[in-house]
């Protein structure tokens, strides 16, 4: 099989998907003629038409509200958002109405929302959300980033098909960086279970989404030293995978919680909290998080890159906690 890009691994879940199931149906701002923004669309309306490939006003409470309509009524939405940051003005729709379908009138409700997160492309402080945290203590919402075609491809297939709202996390800088030989046979990659990228036992890094190569560098370079480093793909942040969780901090007694999202209130902060409520006796160090800096995304490349986690940040945490 030729290489897919993670950009044409969800373009190819979208359209087996929709050949699979006719319920199914993309809505959101230029999906059609355009192909969306980055082209995650491109050629889709040709197969599916208009009535299944929606161009809409530019109005994000509109989109997730017709799609939570239509899932109500039975259809399989796709909601996109042109850039993820503008899901904050579908926020009272998707959490108040959306999340709590099931709750308040035994429906499901099963729509995914999905559209491009993430720095590392200069768009500034408009255009490089990553807005995990801000769903998590929502219940009804499922939330899944994942950092590799392969996963973008079969997570977003089971978020498909998933009875509840789906928050799917695309990292823009993946789209075309990132090629893999994908299966040709259908998959999906479950919700909820995390993946061990490497075995280790001196260290472990946890994290999701683009910053697993970050990871994997620092892991790479820390390996020079004679240290071996675990590093963990959570690919779902909600459901998480508390068991991989767990078991890999028995096994290393360190951890590095690694994300990109701004530090103060990032999701690392909900894993550092279970693992100290259950993995306690098991550390043989401080739980260390390495993330953005608290302040807006910057336009300018030098400052984006010192607002981002990188490796060398990686490397200063890794070494703190194997002082101890």
């Amino acid at each position: 099989m030729p290489e897919t890009t993670y950009l044409d691994a969800i373009r190819e879940a979208m359209i087996e998907e929709m050949r699979r199931d006719p319920r199914v149906f993309l809505i959101g701002e230029d999906v059609g003629a355009y192909g969306g923004a980055f082209k995650t669309s491109a050629g889709m309306i040709d197969e599916f038409g208009p009535e299944r490939v929606i161009d809409t006003p530019i109005s994000e409470v509109a989109i997730v509200g017709a799609a939570s309509g239509a899932a109500l009524m039975g259809m399989r939405p796709i909601a996109e958002m042109q850039f993820i940051d503008f899901i904050t003005c579908a926020y009272d729709m998707l959490v108040n109405f959306t999340a709590t379908s099931r709750y308040r009138v035994g429906s499901s409700c099963p729509i995914v929302v999905r559209g491009p997160a993430g720095g590392g492309t200069h768009g500034g402080p408009f255009h490089s959300l990553n807005p995990e945290a801000m769903f998590m203590n929502r219940p009804g919402l499922k939330i899944v980033a994942p950092g590799t075609a392969y996963d973008a491809k079969g997570l977003l297939k089971a978020a498909i098909r998933d009875d509840d709202p789906v928050l799917f996390i695309e990292h823009k800088y993946l789209y075309r960086r990132i090629k893999e030989d994908l299966p040709a046979e259908d998959y999906i990659v479950p919700i909820g279970k995390a993946n061990v990228r490497r075995q280790g036992s001196d260290l472990t890094i946890i994290t999701w989404g683009s910053m697993i190569y970050v990871a994997d560098d620092a892991a790479a370079e820390l390996a020079k030293d004679g240290v071996s480093t675990e590093v963990i793909d959570l690919r779902s942040i909600i459901p998480f995978d508390e068991e991989a969780i767990l078991n890999s901090v028995a096994k290393t007694n360190r951890v590095i919680i690694l994300h990109e999202a701004p530090l103060t209130g990032g999701a690392g902060a909900e894993f550092a909290a279970r693992i100290a409520e259950k993995a306690f006796d098991y550390l043989d160090a401080p739980i260390k998080r390495v993330a953005a800096l608290d302040v807006p995304t910057p336009y300018s490349p030098p400052l984006e890159a010192f607002y981002l986690p990188n490796r060398d940040k990686v490397l200063a945490a890794a070494r703190e906690l194997l002082a101890y």
